[in-house]
């Protein structure tokens, strides 16, 4: 059972893609795994042959513990020992009710009987699907308390989980944070023209362009990417950056964007827009939930001017960015007006100083006041 995430013990294999025999490599999906806040895509890291399925959709196992054998390449085949799953559910009338936590969610918020539902998963298991097509049909119980209910349980198990994520940052991480004010009037412009030569459907919004300089920012201070453990700090050579992802149900998701720093302005607009679409309808990869190497926020749509945010461990910095506003801006002795953005940074004194985190705002000031650099 993989970890994703700092803030998961536990999870609940939802479906294989997978059987015994089966030819893989690495990258391939080869199960869904569900946790208190999504159903997640898990890849597999290794090129091979799937020799046994351990766990069986519906078990909730542990981090860590056997879910499959694989006999990798070159390797002689390793024996697993089968783990003791935690018991599943039962409905009153006894049938084990196999269903992913995304199915479950949802049946509670439409008010559908999940134990009257077939599944059409593989091995019977119960998806998100399944319960649409329930709720389409009229399958309601209790109707005349669905508005009245308490927040269904995934909604409360999300909240859960963020919470012990950040008491764990509160606790562990000594967080020092630092602030700058950015004129981006020019990196505007540059975004005007850049979309003029584009459809509506492709045009770029200000999100790339900070997430790049972002990026490549951390190119020169790469201490602020990375994660601290085993009381050291291990820079990571890719920059994945974690996107603070708000859900429209409710709750927060991280996903990476991968190898950021080999994108350009455009592929970074189409990576933002894939990664929050999939994590909004539960679509995200194991990789893009483990593989952060350090988050951005950005809280300006909601008119937000300043962020500080609370660094997700073991990542030992975050970026945040509020709106863009217009402010009285000197510039060569000459007072005017123009849209100016506050970027902060929190980082983890453990990793890096005030200096160096000085130095990265600086970078990232100075590559938003000259966009064409990017």
């Amino acid at each position: 059972m993989p970890s994703l995430g700092a803030d998961m013990n536990v999870g609940t294999l939802v479906q294989w893609n997978v059987k015994p025999g089966d030819a893989i490599k690495r990258g391939d999906i080869i199960a869904v795994v569900g946790t208190e806040k999504a159903d997640i895509e898990v890849e597999v890291y290794e090129t091979g042959t799937v020799e046994k399925l351990i766990a069986k959709p519906g078990d909730k196992l542990p981090v860590g513990a056997p879910i499959a054998m694989i006999h990798v390449e070159g390797e002689a085949p390793v024996t697993a020992v089968a783990p003791v799953p935690a018991p599943s559910a039962e409905k009153p009338s006894g049938r084990r009710v196999n269903a992913s936590p995304l199915a479950r969610k949802l049946a509670q918020e439409l008010g559908v009987d999940i134990g009257k539902i077939q599944g059409t998963g593989p091995g019977g298991v119960i998806e998100k699907h399944d319960v649409e097509l329930a709720a389409k049909a009229h399958v309601p119980t209790a109707p005349e308390t669905i508005e009245r209910r308490a927040p269904a349980e995934p909604v409360a198990g999300m909240r859960h989980a963020i919470a012990v994520a950040m008491a764990r940052s509160n606790r562990e991480i000594p967080h020092y944070y630092l602030s700058t004010q950015i004129d981006v009037s020019k990196a505007l412009a540059w975004l005007e023209r850049f979309n003029q030569q584009r459809g509506i459907e492709d045009r770029v919004l200000p999100i790339a362009l900070l997430l790049k300089a972002v990026a490549r920012g951390l190119m020169q201070v790469p201490e602020l990417n990375g994660f601290w453990i085993d009381d050291q700090l291990k820079a990571s050579p890719e920059i994945n950056l974690g996107v603070a992802i708000s859900l429209r149900r409710g709750g927060l998701m991280i996903p990476a964007i991968l190898a950021a720093h080999q994108k350009s302005v455009g592929d970074m607009m189409a990576a933002t827009r894939d990664v929050i679409t999939r994590a909004r309808s539960g679509r995200l990869r194991s990789s893009e939930i483990t593989e952060g190497t350090i988050t951005v926020t950005n809280l300006g749509d909601l008119g937000v001017e300043t962020v500080y945010g609370v660094i997700y461990p073991p990542q030992v910095a975050l970026v945040g960015f509020g709106r863009i506003a217009e402010r009285p801006w000197a510039d060569h002795g000459m007072l005017g007006v123009r849209p100016v953005l506050t970027a902060t940074l929190a980082a983890d004194h453990r990793a890096t100083d005030g200096h160096r985190g000085a130095q990265f705002l600086e970078l990232l000031r100075h590559l938003l006041e000259e966009p064409e650099s990017l």
